[in-house]
């Protein structure tokens, strides 16, 4: 089982910047592949990023790529995603996903609890 707690939210500007962050419970954190997932009112819940245990591989759904950016730190126990040139379209909650192995499947096993990103235009 493991816990992960979201951070780094909140309401910024179109064009502004944000870093999420989401802190895992568990020591075999490096064991678990990451992500993060984000759902807009109204809307199924998307895929926006993922990153491998090792850090070494990391995939983006299209509407994000270049504007953000997944990385991990495995001593810290912490997964980050760098949000940059955001639009109003961004706006959603984000959640941190975990699976146990190299990469995060499309239904992970575990969830945060939500952080709220607002981008006003």
């Amino acid at each position: 089982q493991v816990q992960l707690v979201e951070s780094g939210g909140g309401l910024v500007q179109a064009g502004g910047s944000l870093r999420l962050s989401c802190a895992a419970s568990r020591r075999t954190f490096k064991t678990y592949a990451m992500g993060w997932f984000r759902q807009a009112p109204g809307k199924e819940r998307e895929f926006v990023a993922r990153i491998s245990w090792s850090g070494g591989s990391t995939a983006y759904a299209d509407s994000v790529k270049g504007r953000f950016t997944i990385s991990r730190d495995n001593v810290k126990n912490t997964n980050y995603l760098q949000m940059n040139s955001l639009k109003p379209e961004d706006t959603a909650v984000y959640y941190c996903a975990a699976d146990r192995g190299v990469v995060l499947t499309d239904r992970p096993d575990y969830w945060g609890q939500g952080t709220q990103v607002t981008v006003s235009s």
